[in-house]
């Protein structure tokens, strides 16, 4: 996740139940290539040992305000963080935080910082709906410009129920924590369509037609334009791959429902990433029943399904950026060139199906990007997810040269 490569992360950490989740959110940042340092309440130390997270960021708690020789260092810590996140916050810090408290370590690097500040809350459902906690959080969104994320709706504490309260999973916290560092890179506030996975196309009722794609490739690009500051729908059929958050989902199984959904979200879009793979063909009559095996085997006709980026072109907003994908095991460049002119579109990513490493279900691929101007670029093997961010690079060019 190269947002974090050797970034200043700023860890808060309240008392409350869901400290032992804060552990697993310093173990990812660190890993991801951040530079953690924590920050613990007195509180956050009842229910989290500083030790803890000393062995996962490699790096020493940060001292107390009122500690010998640390008066001052929160106006180094707020100078150095590039993202202070609080995780989990209880409602105590909240409301410290919405008066402009400077009572401890915490409340006072938030006063004294000019970062961007993630604040994660985790309480019983009851305190998260009080009036007061709501006039805190809004004091903090409007009047202080921090990211204060809804709790998740789950299990509470032992004997509590289920509500909204809970502390979201760390990988979703670490998630908004890169869209907080990243929402200057071009696509801040932009609309972008991205389609994902296979189509299946019914046989009968058990068997359909399909192909091979995972939906790895345009996960990543929706997981990263998100992570980017875009509002971000994502059109997908079957995936093998969890769907990011933040974006919105639209599931859908055939070719017919991902053009329409894809008709749907359209028109108000920036650009549109077509990296679905779905099914050329259906069955011209899928069979009311089973086809049973018999003496000879059945004949299916086939019959095209509908080209999705031909049958929405008039939907595109003007100036929308839209990029296609060609997939080929033979004259990859001349099929693609041909794919980007008839589509009419902006750029093309043409990748072989036969190249080990490359293509449907790996998690790396090796491609060429072309475009409607003549131009070509020829990309090494790499991972998926460092791969959608240079495609969306070429987007994000393309949106600000377009204005």
């Amino acid at each position: 996740m190269r947002p974090f490569d050797g970034r200043r992360v700023i860890l808060g950490v309240t008392g409350g139940i869901a400290c032992y989740k804060a552990v697993s959110i310093a173990r990812l940042l660190t890993q991801a290539g951040a530079v953690v340092d924590v920050i613990l309440t007195r509180a956050a130390r009842e229910f989290v040992g500083a030790i803890t997270f000393e062995a996962v960021t490699g790096r020493p708690i940060v001292p107390d305000i009122l500690d010998a020789g640390h008066a001052l260092s929160h106006i180094r810590l707020a100078k150095e963080a590039e993202l202070v996140l609080v995780a989990p916050a209880t409602a105590d810090l909240l409301a410290r935080a919405a008066e402009g408290r400077a009572d401890d370590q915490l409340t006072a690097l938030l006063l004294a910082t000019r970062a961007p500040v993630l604040i994660a809350p985790a309480m019983n459902d009851g305190m998260w709906a009080h009036a007061l906690v709501g006039r805190n959080v809004q004091v903090l969104r409007e009047t202080c410009g921090y990211i204060v994320l809804d709790p998740a709706i789950g299990p509470l504490a032992f004997g509590e129920g289920v509500g909204p309260g809970r502390l979201p999973e760390p990988e979703a916290i670490v998630a908004h924590a890169a869209r907080a560092l990243e929402t200057a890179r071009g696509l801040a506030g932009r609309r972008i369509v991205v389609t994902a996975g296979p189509t299946r196309e019914a046989i009968d009722p058990v068997r359909y037609l399909t192909n091979y794609s995972s939906g790895r490739m345009g996960v990543a690009i929706a997981a990263a334009a998100w992570r980017r500051g875009a509002h971000v729908t994502l059109v997908h059929g079957p995936l093998e791959v969890a769907v990011p958050p933040g974006v919105d989902a639209v599931s859908v199984t055939t070719t017919a429902e991902m053009r329409d959904a894809v008709a749907a979200a359209l028109p108000p879009a920036d650009a549109l990433v077509m990296a679905a793979a779905p099914a050329d063909f259906r069955a011209a009559e899928e069979a009311p029943h089973k086809l049973k095996k018999g003496a000879t085997a059945p004949t299916i006709v086939l019959a095209h399904t509908d080209d999705i980026l031909a049958t929405t072109r008039d939907l595109r907003k003007p100036g929308a950026v839209v990029m296609g994908f060609a997939l080929e095991t033979s004259n990859l460049e001349e099929h693609a060139r041909a794919k980007l002119a008839a589509k009419s579109l902006d750029f093309i990513v043409a990748n072989d199906a036969t190249e080990p490493g490359a293509g449907f279900g790996t998690d790396t691929n090796r491609v060429i990007v072309l475009d409607a101007q003549g131009g070509r670029e020829a990309l090494p093997m790499m991972p998926k997810v460092e791969l959608a961010d240079v495609l969306l690079d070429h987007i994000a060019r393309e949106l600000e040269a377009r204005g």
